[in-house]
């Protein structure tokens, strides 16, 4: 009864709170402001500590609320609408890591990114309705708290270390560099820590009857979005290629275009006492410290990002090169013709189902004898290339380029692309492959 006693009061909060937040002080790396890091973790504990005087004011419980309810299902329904491209991100992520630590853990998780994007993304959408309609609060809080905790590691390790420049938070409708993001998590682990000190203002909005099917359907619903925008395009798109956008467009900079603006700095090590010095280059050609071999030698050349390009062109990386390595993107994009392009990033993990195959087949018989170019683009090698047009009985061309872009063009493996002089007029996921006659009949007009 005593240790219980004890685990329940003040003192055992403040204890492991301020024990907390000097272990993260400790550990925090030197990328992060000492000062701001003392700051943040004085607010959180703070906060924890504070909770009896913020559970009277029931206010600050409802506006943490809403907020962080409305925006876990707004930042999970913006990633379960391209579902494929968020378990790309996580990928990314976990390659990273996989990389740093040489650990074989990350590998397999980077293999079940796109069920782990499935899980993520519907988490998010159901622990935001369970929020604002008050259902399971304890449990609904502690993973909220172990989701927001999760990103915002991922978010500070990345911006600190620089590994990947788009966290992937809002996917494309909103990109958010590695900084912005783990500002927002700051945030919202504010917030949740303002909700965990006036939980008990948090109660069911009906009866249990009614907060159960309510839960129920949430559930299903944030379980099958995701799910039926992995097995389909996504039904709002914000990339650079959707449909309606020309390609010839998206590749000239903008009006107010000005380049990105970099400084290199040379930087030196003093034999004597160890200490470094760092010099821009104009400096280091007027020091001439090159010479004074018995004080100073090289240590390293760092590039650093001043300040980023000002309306850049949206398309920076869409190049076409032919399987003998000739840069044809220009006479691919001229084509002012209704083109077809079948995009299958990685023929490998491309869908292996035969009736696919020979759908595609059928189309491209079809399209030729109506004198419609049809290409395949990939980033596989000549080899897998050559294995796969005799494994398929594909008679199309192929021609070359980077598996990101693939990747971004179509959230589909294959997916196909109607393209008129440089623009998008229409694109299917492989699920949804089309015959010719439909296509012609909707989408190319005589």
């Amino acid at each position: 009864m005593l240790m219980k006693n004890f685990l329940s009061s003040k003192l055992f909060t403040a204890i492991w709170s301020l024990g907390l937040a000097a272990i993260i002080y400790l550990i925090c790396p030197s990328c992060f402001s000492k000062t701001t890091l003392l700051i943040l973790l004085g607010i959180e504990v703070i906060l924890i500590n504070g909770a009896p005087i913020i559970s009277k004011w029931a206010i600050i419980t409802h506006i943490s609320r809403v907020l962080v309810g409305c925006l876990f299902i707004f930042s999970g329904f913006i990633k379960a609408n391209d579902t494929l491209g968020f378990s790309y991100k996580l990928e990314e992520y976990f390659e990273v890591f996989k990389a740093d630590t040489g650990l074989g853990l990350f590998e397999w998780f980077a293999h079940i990114s796109l069920p782990f994007a499935i899980i993520i993304c519907a988490s998010e959408i159901i622990l935001g309705i369970f929020l604002l309609i008050g259902y399971k609060r304890n449990l609904t809080l502690w993973l909220l708290f172990a989701q927001i905790a999760f990103f915002t590691f991922l978010t500070f390790y990345s911006a600190c270390y620089n590994k990947v420049t788009h966290c992937g938070c809002f996917g494309d409708f909103l990109p958010l560099k590695p900084w912005e993001s783990f500002w927002k998590d700051i945030a919202l682990m504010i917030l949740i820590t303002l909700l965990f000190s006036g939980k008990e203002n948090i109660n069911e909005l009906a009866s249990p009857m009614f907060m159960s099917t309510m839960a129920l359907i949430g559930v299903i619903a944030s379980i099958w979005f995701p799910i039926y925008t992995y097995r389909n395009l996504p039904i709002f798109d914000f990339r650079p290629y959707k449909i309606g956008n020309s390609i010839i467009d998206g590749m000239k900079p903008g009006p107010n275009y000005k380049e990105a603006v970099y400084k290199t700095l040379m930087v030196y090590e003093n034999l004597k006492n160890g200490t470094k010095k760092e010099m821009l280059m104009d400096d280091y050609m007027k020091s001439k410290i090159w010479e004074d071999t018995l004080v100073w030698k090289y240590d390293t050349m760092i590039t650093e990002l001043e300040h980023e390009a000002i309306d850049p062109p949206k398309i920076t990386d869409f190049t076409i090169s032919s399987l003998d390595g000739e840069n044809i993107t220009d006479s691919i994009l001229a084509n002012k013709e209704y083109s077809f392009w079948l995009i299958t990033y990685d023929l490998a993990k491309a869908d292996d189902d035969e009736s696919l195959h020979a759908k595609i087949s059928d189309f491209y018989k079809l399209a030729t004898q109506d004198k419609k170019h049809f290409i395949a683009f990939s980033a596989s090698g000549p080899k897998e290339i050559d294995s796969y047009k005799h494994q398929h009985n594909a008679l199309y061309d192929f021609a070359m380029v980077d598996a990101t872009v693939l990747k971004t063009m179509v959230r589909s493996n294959p997916g196909l692309m109607l393209i008129k002089n440089g623009k998008v007029v229409m694109m299917w996921h492989h699920n949804n492959f089309p015959s010719y006659s439909d296509v012609k009949q909707k989408y190319m007009a005589n």
